[in-house]
Parts: structure tokens; sequence; C-alpha cells
């Protein structure tokens, strides 16, 4: 099997995954681990939320675990009729950080499986909302003394998947 018959085969298990995934839960949820030691970030993003009529949701820098949380919490919110609108904060019971909403200029370069799924070209993508988390002591990566590198959340439009 030559390399491009290998990597259709792959995407062709991913689109059954993803669909899967949607059809269970309502959203998939892709997680790409970054690395820390070259200072690139982790980021995840949904897959299902635009079939619903809302843009999808992209944060960087949180665990597997707590991106799950956020994104399953959200998206039973928005299935429930609640819309996320720029500049929104929002809080949660059972986890103590706040995220503020904010619009993503360049989604077409960052949610790359989504827009595979919604059969999309990056300059037709999906729309998408960032979620920028607060740390322990409520800072956001533009307050000073924010506990974490700012490189952990760029800022709405300074990342690309592409590199």
């Amino acid at each position: 099997m030559d390399d491009q018959t290998q990597l259709i085969a792959w995407l062709d298990q991913e689109d059954r995954r993803t669909t899967e995934a949607i059809r269970r839960c309502g959203v998939y949820i892709q997680y790409v681990m970054g690395d820390q030691s070259r200072n690139e970030t982790s980021f995840s993003y949904t897959t299902g939320l635009f079939g619903m009529g809302h843009p999808e949701l992209l944060a960087f820098g949180l665990s597997p675990v707590n991106a799950r949380g956020l994104f399953n919490e959200l998206a039973s919110r928005i299935r429930d009729g609640e819309d996320l609108i720029p500049g929104d904060i929002v809080t949660f019971d059972d986890w103590h950080h706040r995220v503020i909403v904010e619009v993503v200029p360049n989604p077409g370069q960052i949610l790359l499986a989504a827009n595979r799924f919604y059969q999309r070209p990056p300059e037709q993508s999906v729309p998408a909302l960032q979620l920028t988390t607060d740390d322990r002591n409520g800072r956001f990566p533009w307050d000073d003394g924010y506990s974490f590198p700012t490189w952990l959340q760029p800022r709405p439009g300074e990342f690309s998947a592409w590199g």
C-alpha cells in the first residue's frame, strides 16, 4: 500500500470516528498535544456545533481532561439553547476557572478536522470562538501577574496549526 492510499484509509477512519462521536455525544473534540520544551501550546476544538448553527469552540493550553470537561459542558448549554457571544465571561459550577469568549479571525488555519468534516476549504472555514481561560488567581493572559507564559494561550489570530 503506497503512502497516498494509507493516508486516504486513515482519513476515512477519522471521518467515521468523528461522525460516530457527533451522533453519540453531539460533538467531537479534537485535541492536539503541544511541546512545552519548544514553547508549542496544546490546543483543542470542537466539531459538531456548526451543525447546530453555532460557531465551533477552540481553547489553548488545557489538559485533555479539562478540555473535554469544558467543551462538553458548553456543548450541553448550546444544545439547551444558550449562545456564546464574543465578550461573554462564562463561569462554571464545578470548575473554578472563568473563560472569555473571543472571535477567531483565522479558523481555517486551525480547525482543520472540523473543516474536513464539513467539507469546507480554509478560506470558507466554519466560524470559531476562542475560549481564553484565567489562571488560578483569576488573571487572564493580558493581565499583569498572569501566572503562565503568554505563548500558552495565544491571542486570537496569532496561532496557525500550519506552523
